[in-house]
């Protein structure tokens, strides 16, 4: 009689392939879709790490650069917090606002904007509302929901100009100053 024996790591590599399966197939919910390129951006209103609360008519006649990010603490969104603290002057003299946005509260925003040096608002969207509407709000592991790694360009009269998903946070920040000046030329 053959039979087949499964190693311990044998049996392990197979369960775990089975639950990383499950979990990209079943585990996984996408948001709905975020607004559409030229439409008008929601509007919102939330605090920052300072408990100051932000509209995003606020900001009306600037450019804004709205990035959304999952967690504060994390490898990638303090790349890409960084890179953004590391061109705000480059920002500001294109005429354009850094809004950073992810699911933290204002505490957990804080720490991580005081540890980074963050120059610009970093807001709590802790009831997930904001994530929701821009359809950037993703479940992971069935149950855990974060904003995706997305950014929206606004233009100074309020809509989406430019939507960036899945964004790699290394240099993002300055194809987005980039894109801001190719836009301005254009206008001009």
């Amino acid at each position: 009689m053959n039979r087949t024996r499964f190693s311990p790591n044998k049996l392990g590599s197979v369960a775990l392939a089975a639950i990383l399966t499950w979990f990209a197939v079943a585990g996984l919910a996408q948001a709905a879709e975020g607004p559409a390129l030229g439409s008008a951006a929601p509007d919102f209103k939330l605090p920052d790490q300072n408990g100051k609360w932000h509209e995003l008519k606020d900001y009306r006649g600037k450019w804004v650069a709205l990035y959304f990010y999952p967690k504060d603490k994390t490898p990638g969104c303090t790349t890409q917090a960084c890179e953004f603290r590391d061109n705000v002057f480059a920002f500001r003299d294109a005429g354009a606002v850094i809004l950073g946005v992810s699911v933290d509260d204002v505490e957990s925003h804080k720490e991580f904007s005081e540890k980074h040096g963050l120059p610009f608002p970093i807001l709590a969207d802790d009831k997930k509302v904001v994530a929701k509407e821009y359809g950037v709000l993703k479940r992971f592991l069935g149950t855990i929901e974060l904003a995706k790694r997305d950014t929206f360009l606004i233009d100074p009269e309020g809509k989406i100009v430019r939507h960036y998903a899945d964004v790699d946070p290394k240099g993002h920040s300055q194809i987005v100053l980039k894109d801001i000046k190719e836009l301005q030329a254009k206008k001009s």
